[in-house]
This record gives C-alpha cells, structure tokens and sequence, in this order.
C-alpha cells in the first residue's frame, strides 16, 4: 500500500485513526484471498465486527512510502478470530502493529454466531 496525502496529518505524518482503515482493509482482502466476499456472507446473515483492539504505534509512518500490512490469524474460536497485524516497510521496519478480536454475529439480531468451518479453514490456509 501507498501512503496517501489524506492518510496523513498538517506534519505529512499518517494521522493515527488511518492505522484502523489500513488494518481493516488487509483483513477484508484476507477474506477475499480466502474466497468470501462480505457482502455475501451479509447476504447469508453473516457480519464480521470488530470486538477489541489493541495498538502499538512504534514509529511514524510518513506521506508517500510503500508499506505492507501483515495479517495473521492467531486463533479461530467458535464465533470469534484473533488476528495480529502489522504495517511496516520492505525491510521489514514496523510502524504500527494490532492485535484484532473479531466477532462474528447475525447481521439480523446483533447476537454471536458461529463462524462457519469453511470460513475458518480457509483463513488458516491463506493466514
């Protein structure tokens, strides 16, 4: 990914809600890698939601360079994955990293549901 002018602050430096977007965005395409687009699993009651984060900013990240996001998937529960990412550079420099409880709900009662195995599966396999 590429530091955008609007990622960043007066300073040039990522303004630190951007870090949230950049994440959220490796793990949708996480999912997407894994073969399920999430407005289908929408379609199938399915939501994704973010049940708890935690942030280490370690240095900034500045307008205009070339990052990654890393994207692992640490435990898959019944109705919850964990997630540990982190951006940082092609020399491998971190700049921010996260650990990510996500939750997966019905989208029509707001209630836990459980993660379908081929969901879980295929995010181990490409995680």
């Amino acid at each position: 990914m590429r530091v955008y002018y609007s990622d960043t602050d007066a300073g040039g430096v990522v303004y630190h809600a951007n870090y949230l977007n950049f994440f959220e965005h490796a793990r949708t395409e996480m999912l997407r890698k894994a073969g399920f687009e999430q407005d289908t699993l929408l379609a199938q009651d399915l939501v994704f939601v973010v049940r708890h984060m935690s942030l280490d900013f370690v240095r900034p990240a500045r307008f205009n360079q070339s990052l990654v996001v890393v994207t692992e998937l640490v435990k898959a529960g019944a109705a919850t994955l964990l997630f540990q990412q982190r951006l940082q550079d092609a020399d491998g420099d971190i700049y921010c990293q996260a650990d990510v409880k996500i939750g997966c709900i019905s989208a029509q009662h707001f209630q836990p549901t459980r993660i379908p195995q081929a969901i879980k599966q295929e995010l181990a396999r490409v995680g």
